[in-house]
C-alpha cells in the first residue's frame, strides 16, 4: 500500500462490506496494517454479522447497524485495549464479516452404492442424492473450528466434509428405517427431515446449523431395476396360457393371410395357440421334456378353502386354485382347508396343493 493510501486511510475510516458473491461466508476486512481509527464508521447490514479480532482473539461480535466505534461499541475490545479512559488513536485490530444468508441448493450424493437388506429382495445396492441448504449460526465458534485466519473463506471450502456428513448419516438412517425399498419414494419428506434433526447436532459443532435436507432420487442397480420392469410386465399378462392364445388368434385374425371369415380365422387361431400351449407343456418327439411337466390335477370332488386377508374364502376347485395362485393371492404359506382335514395348513405343508404353486426363482 503506497503513502497516500495510508494517509487517506487516516482521515477517512469507514469499514463495511458489500459483495454479490453467493458463496463467500467469511470476509476479512483490509486495512494498513489492521489500523483502524478511532470513531470510525462501521456499517453492519442485514444477513451480516462483524467479528473484531484483537491480537488473535476474538473480542467483540457486532449485529446489523451502523456504529461509530468508539468505547461504549467496543465493550471487550476497550477492556483488552486498556482503553479505561477513552482513547482518540487509531487502533489495531481485524473485523471479520460473516454472512449469515443461507447456502441453498448445495449438493450431496453417494459415491458408491449403499448395502441394504429388504425383507422382499433381501440385500440391495442403492444409490441417492439431493441437495442441502445451511448457514453460519454462531460466527465466532465458525472462526475458531473452521476459519482460522482465512481472509476469504467460501462454502467451497466446507462442502466437501459437510456432505460426507449428509451421505455418513443417510447410511445409518436408511439402513435402520426398516422401510421397503419399493416404499421409499413415498417418504423422501420423511426421511430428509430425520436426517435433519440426527445431522444438525454435528453441524452445530462447528458454528453452522443445517437447515433442510432434500431427497431427490433413491436408485437401484440398472440390472435390478430391469428385473424389476420384468416382474411388473408378468404381473400385468396374468394367466399366460390364456394370453398366448389371445395373441396367437389375434395375429392370425387380421394377418395377411386371413381367410376373410372372422368366425372361421378365430377358430383357426385358437386351434393354433392350443397347439402352442400343447408343445410348450409336452414332451418333445424322441427326446426328454422340453419343459417341466405341470401338476396332476387334484383328485375329483375335492373343494378347498383358503385364507386371505384374514377371512375364510372358497370353497375352491382345482382351476380356480391356479388362478389364486397366478394373482399371488395363494403362496406356500397360505393356510388351506377342505372337509376331512382336524385344522387349516399352510399349502406348502399339503402336497397336493403344493405341487400347484411354482418353485420360487
Amino acid at each position: 500500500m503506497g503513502f497516500f493510501d495510508k494517509l487517506f486511510g487516516e482521515f477517512v475510516d469507514v469499514i463495511e462490506w458489500t459483495d454479490d458473491s453467493n458463496d463467500t461466508m467469511i470476509y476479512r476486512f483490509e486495512r494498513y496494517g489492521n489500523e483502524i481509527k478511532y470513531g470510525a464508521k462501521l456499517t453492519v447490514r442485514e444477513s451480516q454479522a462483524a467479528v473484531f479480532v484483537n491480537e488473535g482473539e476474538v473480542a467483540d461480535v457486532i449485529e446489523p447497524g451502523m456504529y461509530e466505534l468508539e468505547t461504549k461499541n467496543l465493550p471487550i475490545l476497550s477492556t483488552l485495549q486498556h482503553w479505561d479512559h477513552g482513547l482518540e488513536s487509531p487502533f489495531k485490530a481485524e473485523v471479520y464479516f460473516c454472512n449469515m444468508t443461507q447456502f441453498v441448493d448445495l449438493k450431496w450424493g453417494t459415491k458408491n452404492p449403499i448395502m441394504l437388506r429388504d425383507e422382499e429382495f433381501g440385500g440391495v445396492r442403492l444409490r441417492a442424492f439431493g441437495t442441502y441448504a445451511t448457514r453460519i449460526k454462531d460466527p465466532v465458534k465458525f472462526i475458531k473450528e473452521i476459519v482460522g485466519t482465512d481472509g476469504h473463506f467460501t462454502i467451497d471450502e466446507i462442502s466437501d466434509q459437510l456432505r460426507n456428513l449428509i451421505i455418513s448419516r443417510f447410511t445409518n438412517v436408511t439402513g435402520n428405517a426398516g422401510i421397503p425399498i419399493l416404499d421409499m419414494a413415498a417418504n423422501y419428506d420423511q426421511l430428509g427431515e430425520y436426517i435433519t434433526q440426527k445431522i444438525a447436532p454435528e453441524f452445530e459443532e462447528y458454528g453452522l446449523e443445517l437447515t433442510k435436507v432434500l431427497i431427490e432420487n433413491i436408485s437401484l442397480p440398472s440390472s435390478v431395476e430391469e428385473a424389476l420392469d420384468k416382474r411388473t410386465s408378468m404381473g400385468m399378462i396374468g394367466n399366460l396360457d390364456e394370453y398366448l392364445k389371445y395373441q396367437a388368434a389375434d395375429a392370425l385374425g387380421s394377418g395377411a393371410g386371413g381367410t376373410g371369415d372372422s368366425a372361421l380365422d378365430m377358430g383357426m387361431g385358437f386351434a393354433v395357440a392350443n397347439k402352442m400351449a400343447d408343445s410348450l407343456t409336452s414332451p418333445a418327439k424322441g427326446g426328454a421334456a422340453t419343459t417341466t411337466p405341470p401338476p396332476p390335477p387334484l383328485p375329483p370332488g375335492d373343494k378347498w378353502h383358503v385364507a386371505i386377508n384374514e377371512q375364510i374364502t372358497g370353497p375352491y376347485d382345482s382351476n380356480q386354485l391356479r388362478e389364486l395362485i397366478t394373482e399371488n393371492k395363494l403362496t406356500e404359506e397360505s393356510l388351506v382347508w377342505k372337509e376331512g382335514m382336524a385344522d387349516w395348513a399352510a399349502a406348502g405343508t399339503v402336497e397336493v396343493v403344493k405341487k400347484l404353486i411354482p418353485p420360487s426363482l
